[in-house]
């Protein structure tokens, strides 16, 4: 990821991404230009989308994709490849979602150093957010950081692989990992 250079303020940031066609994401006054993504990563998304959509049908949660903002403080404003939120402030605003309780990232080479370590440094900022997803490309491999207990500052992994089930607690939804990894060629 590269940062353009420049020191922005909140406020300029969000006048800029309301007019340009190309998403940037903001971490601390820098603005980071979003790369283009794979047909593996794209597919993930839709499959992962598609099996939240259908669990949580017309509850109280939202979800949303990579077009919609996740935001602390004026600290950062990330658009995370799928997210969650159950709360009813987040529906103020609709390009930025302040309370999720589900955030899942879909690895990419560029990218996958951040999401492991700067990124889940940030996000753990949001009380709201119970777990954290990462999903390989490259594997059949899905990562789920999770609050040892609400508002806790201790986090617990649990990884799944090849033939089990992902299960995702913070909404109590289990997806076959080849449900997930349908449609995606991991032999490149």
């Amino acid at each position: 990821m590269i940062a353009i250079p420049a020191g922005f303020s909140p406020q300029e940031y969000l006048a800029m991404e309301q007019e340009n066609v190309i998403r940037h994401e903001y971490r601390q006054g820098l603005v980071y230009a979003m790369a283009g993504g794979s047909d593996d990563h794209s597919r993930l998304s839709i499959n992962l989308l598609t099996e939240i959509n259908l669990h949580l049908r017309d509850g109280d949660c939202q979800f949303f994709s990579g077009d919609v903002k996740v935001n602390y403080a004026d600290d950062f404003f990330y658009y995370p490849d799928a997210f969650v939120t159950c709360d009813p402030r987040d529906r103020e605003d609709r390009y930025v979602k302040r309370y999720p309780k589900l955030v899942a990232e879909v690895l990419s080479p560029s990218t996958e150093e951040f999401d492991r370590g700067v990124k889940f440094e940030d996000y753990q900022s949001l009380d709201s957010l119970e777990e954290y997803v990462l999903i390989s490309q490259d594997e059949m491999r899905v990562e789920c950081r999770r609050r040892v207990t609400p508002n806790s500052g201790q986090w617990e992994t649990e990884i799944y692989v090849e033939g089990e089930q992902v299960y995702l607690r913070s909404i109590g939804l289990k997806i076959e990992i080849r449900d997930l990894y349908r449609g995606v060629n991991l032999a490149l």
